[in-house]
């Protein structure tokens, strides 16, 4: 070191001349600081300004940098889309949405809507880099100017400055925000070209009506598509972002009116459009559209939510769930809903519950709000409608001596006549016009179900729960558990079939009582006509005729430990082994029963019910698909010569097929002449069941053919009587028929297949016993001698007429004759004689 060299070197000596001049310069240095500070005011201001610098840079780094988001998030930006929703066509039939919102590319905006949102928004958006700085000056004074008034300054904000607020930074009224919105129009000007930030801005700007984007606006105030829009409605969607919620209700229509011919004079003055245009546009009314919600051409309101609540349990309703969420993930789901089917089973249901409360008096309101001065908007509020016929819902504003004041969400009011004196004001009421005023319409009390599935693969083809469901979301289809009285019975009958019965078997009609222990007795069972006894008769025609002493005993026999797990398998019902199970005590729902009368008619092999096909994410990949089945080698480049790759089957077998196969075919019988021989006259082949339960509170029909099942129930939501002449054949059955007519060329002649194992006997339809003289009648209802079905060597054994039997014994006298004669012993029982012959002791081979 320097200081270690001795004293009289000539290198000591040099450091310590150039340590003393550094001394004497450093001191000089600090000296002309020191008197710089003390005599130039300029200096102290200049210090004391980049103090304040660093000071306020300082702060905003911790508050604003510090906290900014990349502007490079923009790149892979997926803004939050709505779910749209196809039947089985490929049409859409819905949408999931809480916003409007549509997604286009630059390309597919119209150059006159892009110019009219630049002249009002952002004229020099080509030329500027993300800041308007005189704009910006223009705020800041304006901002000054308004500080603790309470007022709000203007944006002075660019196009690029709003993506950013849209998108990246929120809407928050502060400088720290506006600081951030500032340094991020700078970073996404570095990182977006000017398409893709007009592209961003214009899907993403909110409009009012709950629309964000312009293609969603230009549907919600005009009913058009972009590429629609003439100038002067181009215009008004351009003066949108100031006041979204403003410029679109009616009483604002001047100030409308004025924002946008300012616009129009605006284009012209940038030389985006002709003086005659703006003149010609600016002559136009607003020419806006009542606020509708989307119109879809489906009304599958209770099959719709069934699939929403269905989607939000797999991806989550919000984004917060995950990039597929309902509300924000833009799915594409393809559903099974079969629109005409829907349509039919809408009226068919609809007609049926009116049909029924043809007659009965008011029963209540639908809802009661408060009537005070925003009754309408808790019109809107109660979110209820309704889409039949020329019938509103609307609310009693006031009333007396049988007419009064109704009120319709739109704001509009009018006479109402014929009031019943139980009506209030502040009921909500469904009305249709009548006389220059609006008369009431009662909405039927009673409700049920229905729903329509392919049996072949489990899809639902139409489901409606109730009269509408803009009146309530309460899907009877799926939610409502009632008892299925004697819809259950076939299920009964093939746990017998399964158990060495047959449809031929006789079972005694008659009173059947059982001792069910110490604390409840003895029960004894009885038929719906109330008769105790009817002698004895086949499987067939108890299940024709829905005998309820035959099923029980039938169930007895059988044991209700076997009948309960064939219900558990076909998805009904996990129930108790009691005997009233046979009858339909348990609860189930009608998509249930649909499903399993879907495997009788599937040959036992069950499907699970599904109302979504598929789904696909925004970018059309499937992210989910009921159909999960492995085809290996489907999708080889060439075929290497062995057997052609097959799906595995899908689905389940629940029930021997055969067995299956029976039921129907007993259950065709109950269309051709047993409880629903109201649908003989369609002249199709269908089975089906009937059933009604104790009260009677339910009606039930079950049924149809090999492409189409379809049940429906009926009955009041808190279960009572429906009266005593209610029943399945007469209520619920002819809603069956109704749909079957409505679709009729959707129905195939085509017969119930025979699977394998089956053999078809000729049997007398009253005695079960095999015939062989005759064929069965064209006209089944009237016919003696039928086509039965029996599993192998169940069959009857054959019969013998009288007289052949004379015969026959003459034929064995003269064959002992010829013996005797010719000195042969008598034959005996033994090595095959001729009376103890098997064979022709039963009339030969069958």
């Amino acid at each position: 070191m320097a200081d270690d060299l001795p004293q009289n070197e000539p290198g000591a000596q040099r450091f310590r001349i150039r340590r003393g001049a550094a001394g004497l310069l450093e001191s000089d240095l600090v000296g002309r600081a020191r008197q710089a500070w003390s005599t130039n005011k300029w200096v102290r201001r200049a210090v004391y300004a980049l103090l304040a610098f660093l000071v306020l840079y300082a702060i905003v780094w911790v508050t604003v940098i510090r906290t900014l988001p990349s502007a490079d998030k923009l790149l892979t930006y997926q803004p939050p889309l709505p779910t749209m929703v196809r039947g089985n066509d490929g049409e859409i039939v819905s949408s999931y949405a809480r916003e409007r919102r549509v997604q286009l590319r630059f390309v597919d905006f119209p150059e006159p809507l892009i110019n009219a949102f630049l002249s009002a928004e952002d004229k020099t958006f080509w030329t500027h880099g993300g800041i308007d700085y005189l704009g910006f000056a223009g705020a800041v004074v304006d901002y000054a100017t308004k500080y603790g008034s309470g007022q709000r300054a203007k944006g002075g904000s660019t196009i690029t400055q709003q993506v950013a607020k849209n998108i990246l930074v929120g809407d928050e009224y502060s400088v720290s925000r506006k600081l951030k919105e500032i340094l991020l129009a700078r970073k996404i000007e570095g990182v977006l070209s000017k398409q893709q930030i007009l592209e961003l801005y214009l899907n993403e700007i909110p409009l009012g009506r709950q629309s964000f984007g312009v293609q969603a606006a230009a549907r919600a105030y005009f009913d058009k598509d972009v590429g629609d829009l003439k100038l002067h409605e181009a215009a008004f969607l351009a003066i949108l972002p100031k006041a979204p919620e403003r410029y679109g209700r009616k009483k604002y229509e001047t100030q409308a009116l004025t924002r946008r011919n300012w616009v129009l004079d605006q284009m012209v003055k940038n030389g985006w459009a002709s003086r005659a245009q703006a003149d010609e546009a600016k002559a136009q009314p607003l020419g806006l559209v009542q606020r509708r919600a989307e119109n879809y051409t489906a009304d599958a309101g209770y099959f719709l939510e069934e699939v929403r609540r269905q989607l939000i349990d797999k991806f989550g309703e919000n984004a917060d769930n995950g990039p597929n969420s309902v509300y924000a993930g833009g799915l594409w789901v393809r559903t099974s809903l079969d629109t005409q089917l829907q349509k039919a089973a809408q009226s068919s249901l609809r007609t049926g519950l009116l049909r029924y409360s043809a007659g009965r008096a008011w029963s209540g309101p639908i809802a009661t709000i408060n009537v005070d001065d925003n009754w309408q908007g808790e019109l809107v509020a109660s979110n209820i409608s309704i889409n039949y016929q020329d019938w509103r819902i609307g609310v009693v504003l006031k009333g007396g001596g049988g007419n009064g004041t109704i009120g319709f969400a739109d704001g509009t009011t009018g006479p109402l006549w014929g009031m019943p004196d139980a009506m209030k004001p502040g009921h909500v009421i469904a009305v249709a016009p009548a006389g220059g005023g609006w008369a009431v319409r009662v909405v039927p009390e009673v409700s049920g179900g229905m729903v329509v599935e392919d049996p072949q693969s489990g899809r639902v083809l139409a489901m409606q729960g109730g009269f509408d469901s803009r009146l309530g979301s309460f899907n009877r289809a799926t939610q409502a558990n009632r008892q299925p009285g004697s819809t259950i019975k076939p299920f009964v009958y093939a746990t017998a079939l399964d158990n060495g019965m047959t449809p031929a078997s006789m079972v005694l009609d008659g009173t059947f009582c059982v001792y069910q222990g110490a604390a409840l007795g003895q029960k004894c069972f009885r038929n719906f006509d109330m008769r105790g006894a009817g002698g004895t008769h086949t499987l067939r025609w108890g299940l024709e005729q829905s005998r309820n002493l035959m099923t029980v005993r039938i169930a007895n026999d059988t044991g209700m430990d076997k009948v309960v797990r064939t219900i558990k398998n076909v998805g009904i019902g996990d129930y108790q082994p009691f005997l009233s199970m046979a009858l339909g005590a348990g609860d189930t729902t009608v998509a249930r029963m649909v499903n399993a009368y879907a495997a009788l008619a599937n040959h036992g092999r069950q499907h699970e019910q599904t109302l979504v096909d598929y789904v696909q994410d925004r970018n059309g990949k499937v992210v989910w698909k009921a159909d999960n089945r492995d085809c290996a080698g489907c999708n080889m480049a060439r075929w290497d010569g062995r057997s052609m790759p097959r799906f595995k089957p899908l689905g389940k077998q629940v029930m021997d097929q055969r067995t299956a196969y029976q039921v129907v075919h007993m259950l065709e019988g109950v269309v051709v002449r047993g409880t629903a021989e109201v649908l003989a006259d369609l002249k199709l082949p269908l089975f089906g069941k009937t059933g009604t339960t104790s009260g009677p509170t339910n009606v039930w029909f079950c049924g149809g053919s090999p492409d189409i099942i379809a049940g429906v129930y009926m009955g009041y939501d808190a279960p009572r009587s429906l009266g005593g002449y209610a029943q399945g054949g007469r209520i619920a059955a002819p809603i069956f028929k109704q749909f079957v007519l409505e679709t009729r060329p959707r129905w195939s002649d085509t017969p119930f297949t025979v699977p394998a194992g089956v053999r078809m006997v000729k049997v007398d339809r009253v005695s079960g016993k095999r015939v062989f003289a005759g064929v069965p009648q064209d006209d089944e209802r009237k016919a003696s001698v039928i086509w039965e079905a029996f599993k192998p060597d169940t069959e009857p054994k054959r019969t013998v007429r009288a007289e052949e039997m004379t015969a026959k014994e003459a034929v064995i006298e003269a064959l002992k004759r010829a013996r005797a004669a010719r000195g042969l012993p008598p034959p005996s029982d033994e090595g095959g004689s001729v009376e103890g012959d098997f064979v022709e002791e039963q009339g030969g081979i069958y």
